[in-house]
């Protein structure tokens, strides 16, 4: 993120001596990104983050692409999980991917991990659908609510606590930096005056939390599909203070400020991330397009050179029907995609809208994995068609 902040206790001039009350030396810890010229941090640890005491063997942890699944418009229905699995990691299935990105869901039924977790090679933006809990990191703690993305750098080391009830996740692992768009920073890096949120919106690390008691403490370090188990015999929690433009922050989708006009606005007014041959963008409730002859509805459109995903959060999105909560629509690049027969009409007239939801657009094509198959809706791709009977919503039965 391209603005200062620190927590605790640091010297008063880097890379000096800054001892513990015993006189030994807290142990200085630089981390940064492209080498030594993107943003860093510095860290001050009481114990040399390179003590490892052991390591154990590495898990696999990855997933398999279906690259022999149909080439057609996709919609998964995910509701239905409750829990996909125990754990922070063990409840993660991988949707789709590609080369950039890997895009998830995530239902744990444990409400706190037993370890810590590092991704030594992505970012992941965590976007709680359903949950709270807090977010503890070496950098700090973070307080979480429904809503909230989670921008979690590579190589910090974190763990999740949640509250108790149902817990859904959207995991977006980026293998490059996650970004704020660039038309709306200036050359200094500040979010400027046109931009939908600002620096103020974003919640960096409250307070450190600090974890002195010495035992066996496991991070799991993800890295080139495997799990690789790193023991110590003290807390990764155990950082005095830091400062820096590297840190993870929270930023709520409630925050984003949408972006409207007289007639229709393209998707691009929605973005909120960017990353190298990606985009994340927030559909929030907003007015309608305000031309007298507007129509509220997206036009027909192909995009030539990205798939769009849009994860449904809340509320009815005019142009689908028969899309859950939770649900997945997927338009892969060179075929057209548009509003459902009825909509456009339907859309005239219509004033605001209450829909919620994260899209991701990809540049290059993403795959269906094989555990994604599960979840496909095979009549999506026909629904286009006069008479085509919608599935109910389970969102509305559960009403």
């Amino acid at each position: 993120m391209p603005f200062y902040h620190k927590l605790g206790s640091i010297p008063h001039k880097r890379h000096t001596q800054f001892r513990q009350p015993d006189g030994t030396l807290y142990a200085e810890q630089l981390v940064g990104t492209l080498g030594f010229s993107g943003v860093s941090s510095l860290l001050y640890h009481k114990n040399p983050p390179t003590k490892i005491e052991r390591i154990g063997e590495p898990v696999p942890f990855s997933y398999k692409l279906a690259k022999e699944a149909k080439y057609a418009p996709s919609h998964l229905r995910t509701l239905g999980e409750k829990t996909t699995g125990t754990d922070y990691l063990k409840a993660r299935r991988t949707m789709m991917a590609n080369n950039d990105c890997a895009i998830s869901i995530c239902n744990p039924s444990e409400m706190e991990m037993a370890y810590f977790y590092k991704n030594a090679i992505a970012d992941e933006v965590v976007f709680v659908h359903e949950g709270s809990g807090e977010l503890l990191t070496q950098m700090g703690r973070i307080e979480f609510r429904p809503g909230d993305y989670l921008v979690i750098p590579r190589t910090i080391i974190h763990k999740f606590r949640f509250n108790e009830g149902q817990v859904r996740l959207l995991i977006i692992e980026s293998f490059s930096p996650v970004e704020t768009p660039r038309r709306y920073r200036n050359h200094f890096g500040q979010l400027l005056e046109h931009s939908p949120f600002c620096e103020r919106d974003m919640r960096a690390p409250s307070e450190l939390v600090h974890e002195d008691e010495k035992g066996e403490y496991l991070v799991q370090i993800k890295r080139e599909g495997f799990l690789h188990q790193y023991y110590y015999d003290f807390s990764p929690l155990d950082v005095v203070g830091w400062d820096g433009y590297f840190f993870p922050y929270a930023f709520s989708i409630h925050d984003f400020e949408p972006i409207t006009g007289r007639i229709h606005q393209p998707p691009p007014v929605h973005q909120t991330f960017e990353a190298h041959n990606f985009v994340i963008c927030s559909f929030v409730p907003r007015l309608y397009d305000y031309h007298p002859q507007s129509i509220p509805a997206p036009y027909n459109h192909s995009n030539v050179d990205s798939d769009e995903v849009l994860y449904y959060v809340a509320g009815n999105f005019m142009s689908r029907k028969g899309i859950d909560i939770a649900s997945f629509t997927i338009h892969p690049s060179g075929i057209t995609h548009g509003p459902h027969p009825g909509t456009i009409e339907a859309s005239i007239g219509k004033v605001a809208t209450e829909e919620l939801a994260v899209m991701i657009d990809t540049f290059k094509p993403l795959y269906l994995t094989e555990e994604a198959m599960q979840y496909v809706d095979e009549k999506y791709p026909m629904s286009w068609q006069d008479g085509h009977t919608d599935p109910p919503r389970a969102a509305d039965m559960m009403d």
